[in-house]
């Protein structure tokens, strides 16, 4: 079986999908094991997976190897979808230049959730609900996509005061309460709760399956 490559620049999601694929037998690397830096191709896709399948189709061109890429976010259902495919820099309508590019992922999380919050203000906890969703795509080195699986995550966006809370996971995290309780945030669960449950793990989960499945 070749060796994967997770193509992504986001080091929580790196650090996260090894967790998911530990037990498996496949054996995943992330782009910061190349001695290069990668210039990142233009997500202008309106759904995620159509971005996935971007990613996944450069970066296994870029080197050379099969590639397993995602695109996930947050949908709210209030706000008749969004942030959605622009989730990571949702503060900036969706650039990823000017301002936004002098920032730091936290620096931008940040501004993300108070637009998220701001939006919601005033917004009842029953018509709250959301959810993260990730769509996730492998492909060959000669451009040929493998496979494609989805998962998502239910909760709903917790009230200005009940959060931000938790110290775990990264961007939306903290402001999302898990269902069917909504006690607790995602930030607030440990790596393995999230990682038997969350929207990232159900996608994984299906796409091990199909890799084993194809016997690469």
């Amino acid at each position: 079986m070749p060796t994967i490559v997770f193509a992504t620049q986001n080091p929580g999601k790196v650090h996260e999908l090894r967790s998911l694929f530990a037990d498996s037998g496949i054996d995943l690397i992330g782009l910061d094991s190349f001695a290069r830096v990668f210039d990142e191709p233009i997500e202008d896709g309106e759904t995620f997976l159509a971005n996935a399948t971007i990613k996944a189709l450069a970066y296994a061109q870029a080197t050379g190897m099969h590639c397993l890429a995602d695109d996930s976010g947050l949908i709210i259902d209030a706000l008749e979808g969004k942030p959605g495919v622009i989730s990571s820099h949702y503060a900036f309508d969706g650039e990823e230049t000017g301002e936004a590019a002098t920032m730091t992922r936290e620096q931008r999380d940040e501004l993300n959730s108070q637009r998220v919050l701001r939006e919601l203000e005033g917004i009842p906890d029953e018509k709250r609900s959301a959810r993260f969703t990730c769509t996730m795509v492998l492909s060959d080195p000669s451009g040929k996509v493998l496979a494609s699986t989805a998962g998502a995550f239910e909760g709903r966006i917790g009230q200005i005061g009940e959060v931000p809370r938790g110290d775990n996971g990264f961007g939306y995290d903290p402001l999302f309460l898990v269902g069917p309780d909504f006690e607790r945030t995602s930030a607030q669960m440990s790596p393995a709760e999230k990682n038997a449950v969350s929207h990232r793990a159900k996608a994984v989960e299906a796409m091990i399956e199909a890799i084993l499945d194809m016997q690469l």
